[in-house]
């Protein structure tokens, strides 16, 4: 790869470099998070509209968490969980399993 001068004085390639870095919302561990919240629901036989019903949300939020648009904080997390009929401890297992499957 050529490294080119803009006329700013900036490397290049290292401004590409940097664009296409991977995100943190679309790491290793989230994109397991995201498989793991599809399952949960799909295994309970919701679709993402009987979900977001559930949460008292529009169907986008389920579709937005479970695609890597948005993130989850526990407390959210523990909310799907109840809504699904999940134990939040047991739904931290299962993602423990799939993160340790990596390693």
């Amino acid at each position: 790869m050529k490294t080119k001068i803009s006329d700013f004085g900036i490397l290049r390639n290292h401004l590409y470099a940097l664009s296409t870095m991977e995100k943190s919302i679309h790491s290793r561990h989230q994109r397991k998070l995201q498989e793991l919240l599809r399952q949960v629901r799909r295994e309970a036989n919701l679709r993402q509209v009987d979900l977001a019903q559930k949460l008292g949300e529009p169907q986008s939020f389920v579709s937005k968490y479970e695609n890597g648009e948005r993130r989850l904080d526990i407390l959210e997390i523990r909310e799907v969980c109840m809504a699904i009929g999940i134990p939040l401890e047991e739904f931290a297992r299962r993602l423990e399993g799939r993160l340790h499957e990596e390693s």
